[in-house]
């Protein structure tokens, strides 16, 4: 068993709502209320329109695989137990892209264009991860 603490993201004031509701199960992105386009990453502007007006809107959850790969050796000590796992990167039904692993189902499994939905793992005591799981 590996003992090296897993690497996770920090929560900003940009990123706070995103967690916060992930936390809670749901998966939020942003939508710019000028040009009604959906983004994610979470930014301070639309990387549209340039427009500061930023909204939060709660996704679907649903989506597919766009690409992905399997890692067979770990990125990082933490990980060591986890191979081998996916790395994707999931073309929401919204039109965004995010990168997160698929759980849940053996790595052979996991195909281009697969459908996915969303699911929450807890990753320590303030960040719960969104991760995809074949649906």
């Amino acid at each position: 068993m590996s003992t090296a603490h897993r690497p996770l993201p920090v929560s900003t004031d940009i990123t706070a709502p995103y967690w916060q509701a992930a936390r809670e199960g749901r998966l939020l992105i942003q939508r710019c209320p000028d040009c009604a386009r959906f983004q994610f990453y979470p930014r301070s502007l639309c990387t549209r329109c340039g427009s500061t007006r930023i909204d939060w809107a709660e996704a679907s959850g649903r989506g597919t695989i766009y690409t992905f790969t399997i890692n067979r050796r770990a990125a990082h000590p933490a990980f060591r137990d986890r191979v081998p796992y996916v790395v994707a990167i999931v073309e929401l039904e919204e039109g965004v892209r995010m990168m997160a692993n698929i759980i849940g189902s053996p790595v052979d499994a996991v195909s281009l264009g697969a459908a996915v939905v969303v699911t929450f793992e807890p990753a320590g005591d303030d960040i719960t991860l969104p991760q995809f799981r074949l649906a």
